[in-house]
């Protein structure tokens, strides 16, 4: 309030939310309408309601559901009570995966490839909730990521792209104090309404939508992915944004490290093309999603487009570009990352081959070792699925800052 000490102040008591009355038609399973919506997001940003008045919202969407019509109120209101980034462009392109695999350097890689084929890419991403990483947790360790959008906004129309975090922009900032009622409840009814509104903020076009599928991850089977892709394609209409889906494979991890320091140096080997050999799944997954996008605007060959300039080294160089514009250090290489100087080795008892990785365990230890707090600690995966091991080889090896973080990981091992 910016008041001085002892200055005199007017005290009275809050005027009884409005929005109160359309959390309790809520709970009662009515549908609301966009301006009720509305009326709840505005007081939930301006902390008009508590904590307990908001949990019986969320918890309210989770036990009746939410309709395409209300995905559209919503996330119309969660954009409407926050920031938008304006750009003078034709196409705003974006990507979007739902989570739930581990090692996905996707965006980090797709990011620069879009920018360098001359369209406009402002990805805003999230820190780890119950991944090792998040995006920002991967990029940060290149560059700053928590930039307002005034900053945001200069280093899209210089470089046409950016990676940031999303929670220091301001958009739909509702987002952010639904999430933290979400998490400890283990429910997530907003998932719609959380990714589009953000999206809609930064005035996106074309999105892809990553489902990744399988055992371990948060949608098991292709039907299910079916009809969520389904949803988000309706909704996107309903919001001017042309959406797509990409049903991916969550059942492995993708490439090799998991963990933010070793994920943000394997997608900057792939940059400087070292080690393809090693990360193929993960560079199939970039490029396959990259000319997904391009081929939305209009760009024939999408795919080869962004094969080309991955293999010349215009993705690099535009990946060097977005790290000096955004404070980071342009000329940085992968043996400059430092990872955990702890380790452990997992070796194999017997002969033979993998057949399954358990991806929620594979995070689990990268967390039990400081995953994604400290951002040296991760794995290091040697043998991936088809691949033959022999007795006493590397499966994978632990990597922590702190060596009593590796007997937490022992014990969960054993």
């Amino acid at each position: 309030l910016k008041v001085s000490n002892g200055e005199l102040v007017e005290v009275k008591v809050a005027e009884y939310p409005k929005s109160i009355k359309f959390i309790r038609e809520k709970l009662r399973g009515r549908r609301l309408k966009e301006n009720e919506f509305y009326q709840i997001v505005k007081d939930v940003v301006e902390g008009n309601l508590t904590d307990i008045e908001i949990t019986a919202f969320v918890t309210a969407l989770h036990a009746h559901g939410i309709s395409i019509e209300e995905a559209v109120g919503l996330t119309n209101s969660m954009v409407k009570t926050g920031e938008t980034l304006k750009l003078k462009r034709k196409y705003i392109l974006d990507k979007h995966s739902i989570g739930g695999t581990c090692g996905d350097k996707t965006s980090l890689i797709l990011v620069p490839i879009i920018a360098a084929t001359g369209f406009t890419i402002p990805k805003t991403s999230s820190r780890a909730i119950t991944s090792a990483a998040g995006t920002a947790d991967k990029a940060e360790v290149l560059m700053p990521v928590s930039l307002e959008i005034e900053e945001m906004k200069r280093v899209v129309e210089k470089t046409n792209g950016c990676l940031v975090w999303g929670g220091a922009l301001h958009l739909a900032p509702a987002d952010d104090i639904f999430i933290k009622i979400e998490y400890p409840l283990g429910i997530d009814p907003l998932l719609f309404p959380s990714i589009m509104s953000k999206k809609k903020a930064i005035g996106s076009t074309h999105l892809v939508i990553d489902i990744p599928t399988g055992r371990g991850t948060k949608v098991k089977t292709i039907g299910d992915a079916n009809y969520l892709g389904k949803d988000f394609i309706e909704l996107g209409k309903r919001l001017g944004i042309k959406v797509a889906v990409a049903i991916t494979n969550g059942e492995k991890p993708i490439g090799r490290c998991v963990g933010p320091a070793l994920e943000a140096r394997e997608a900057l080997e792939i940059f400087m093309r070292k080690r393809w050999k090693d990360v193929e799944d993960q560079i199939d997954k970039a490029i396959d999603i990259a000319g997904i996008l391009l081929n939305m605007v209009g760009v024939k060959n999408s795919r080869e487009v962004a094969l080309k300039a991955l293999k010349s080294g215009k993705a690099e160089k535009k990946m060097r570009e977005i790290i000096e514009m955004q404070g980071g250090d342009p000329k940085v290489r992968p043996k400059d990352i430092e990872v955990g100087e702890n380790t452990l080795d997992f070796v194999a008892n017997s002969n033979g081959s993998i057949i399954w990785m358990d991806t929620h365990s594979i995070v689990e230890i990268a967390r039990l070792a400081g995953a994604p707090k400290d951002k040296g600690a991760g794995v290091y995966i040697w043998k991936k699925v088809g691949e033959k091991v022999k007795k006493g080889e590397r499966i994978f090896t632990v990597y922590a800052e702190k060596e009593r973080k590796l007997e937490n990981v022992e014990r969960y091992l054993e």
